[in-house]
């Protein structure tokens, strides 16, 4: 019984638990990115380069065996360059997302653990002419010891 015990206070802790929800938040912001890769940002870079999208280029190492009646005996194998280079872009975007997120939640932790600057301190008063006179009597007493 202790094991079990033991493993429920492990799985309540809040490092678990806010690592369980950035972890399901990271998912659903992973397919947001890939949105915007696919159907915002890569249609104007394809067509940039002659309208082709990233994902279908691929080198032909060997082509595919056909048979008589037109069916694949044996798949063509390809180098997929474009599924890489589709992929780096994503995560370019993605870790450039990443970080201006944490630098605003950096920035926004900053403001919060800055005191509120203090008020500047109120110049002295000028002392009155009985302070004045007080202060002259009291170096007087001090010469005569």
């Amino acid at each position: 019984m202790g094991f079990l015990k033991e493993f429920k206070a492990f799985a309540m802790k809040g490092n678990v638990m806010d690592m369980a929800v950035g972890v399901i938040i990271g998912g659903a912001f992973g397919k947001i990115v890939t949105s915007v890769v696919n159907d915002i940002i890569m249609p104007p870079i394809g067509l940039l380069v002659g309208g082709v999208d990233f994902t279908d280029m691929k080198f032909t190492m060997k082509k595919a065996v056909l048979d008589a009646a037109g069916e694949i005996v044996s798949p063509a194998v390809t180098w997929n360059y474009g599924a890489f280079i589709q992929q780096v872009v994503d995560f370019t975007i993605l870790a450039f997302c990443v970080f201006c997120l944490v630098k605003a939640i950096n920035s926004l932790n900053r403001k919060k653990e800055e005191p509120a600057p203090a008020p500047a301190p109120a110049p002295e008063p000028e002392p009155t002419k009985e302070e004045l006179l007080l202060a002259e009597i009291r170096d007087l007493l001090k010469e005569r010891k």
